[in-house]
């Protein structure tokens, strides 16, 4: 394998809750898990960056403990795939990112190091909702197993299979000093269409931030290099505006990375300055259902607008 051990699993796979027929713990757990899964939209509804970024690794945690008593709850495993995902880029990946513009070599290997740790349990996490063949198949050395194992993989298996993707390109965007997981760029593209070519066949998902999600992966895949290393920023620009249009322009952050990412790559100043002063225009709040993440994408935005005149030099 390439790198299955780079990405073996960092969690427990199975915890053994006792013999009897009866177990009150499990009984608990279906009910509340019930409960996390009705209010988990409230952490994507916060305003207050600070609030989140304390609140939620504890909340992963209490999720986590409950995952623990019954391994077998889809509805925890689910929270917890989208949860580690969401909170490695809005948070983790943020402070790597100022690590990098301050220059600090220490905290920028330290963040980028937690980054890897983070993602890794949101990937572990979807390979446990797509089952033992994905577990056993998507690290393999022949490619043709990889493409068939995706091709087979239908409409019920959407979510985990684009967190896989999402989870596996963040992976290789912390780690592209290794070569072993640069090879895994076809997969993640891979990935990431059949989520598309799902969602054009059988209709996009009722929530608008997982509608978006793929193509923000594909903008960030074809923007991570550029042209004269195989990247592609027009092609990154698509994807980033198809992000925009099903969200009806109100994902905030799909245009600050379009305008960061698309910027640099093809060295449009102009471009980019114009971009992030319309995510600033733009309130957080245009999206309600979204509001944390339109809260990072001004956050960013700020950032990328202060290193301008040495972003382009």
């Amino acid at each position: 394998m390439r790198a299955a051990s780079f990405l073996a699993l960092v969690l427990a796979t199975s915890v053994s809750v006792g013999a009897s027929g009866c177990d009150i713990g499990k009984i608990t757990v279906n009910t509340t898990s019930k409960v996390l899964q009705r209010g988990q939209p409230s952490i994507q509804m916060e305003a207050d960056y600070e609030l989140a970024r304390q609140a939620i690794p504890g909340a992963l945690k209490t999720v986590e403990s409950f995952w623990i008593v019954d391994p077998s709850n889809e509805r925890l495993v689910k929270i917890l795939t989208e949860g580690y995902c969401q909170y490695g880029t809005a948070f983790v990946e943020d402070d790597w990112e100022v690590a990098k513009f301050k220059k600090d070599l220490e905290a920028i290997d330290y963040n980028n190091t937690r980054a890897t740790h983070i993602f890794t349990r949101c990937l572990n996490y979807s390979l446990k909702t797509l089952g033992s063949r994905w577990q056993k198949e998507i690290f393999a050395d022949n490619q043709d197993v990889v493409t068939k194992l995706i091709k087979d993989t239908g409409k019920g298996k959407r979510f985990p299979l684009l967190f896989a993707g999402a989870a596996l390109g963040s992976l290789i965007n912390h780690n592209l000093t290794r070569i072993e997981m640069i090879a895994y760029l076809p997969t993640v593209e891979a990935i990431v269409n059949r989520v598309i070519e799902i969602d054009t066949k059988q209709g996009p998902p009722a929530n608008k931030s997982h509608a978006a999600l793929p193509y923000v992966v594909l903008g960030m895949l074809y923007t991570a290099r550029g042209k004269a290393l195989g990247g592609d920023p027009d092609k990154g620009r698509a994807m980033f505006e198809m992000a925009l249009k099903v969200t009806d322009n109100k994902f905030l952050l799909a245009r600050t990375l379009m305008a960061y990412r698309v910027g640099l790559a093809t060295n449009d100043r102009k471009f980019f300055h114009d971009q992030l002063k319309q995510v600033l225009e733009t309130a957080p709040s245009v999206w309600p259902e979204q509001r944390l993440a339109n809260e990072v994408a001004h956050r960013k935005a700020r950032r990328y607008l202060s290193h301008e005149k040495e972003l382009f030099q």
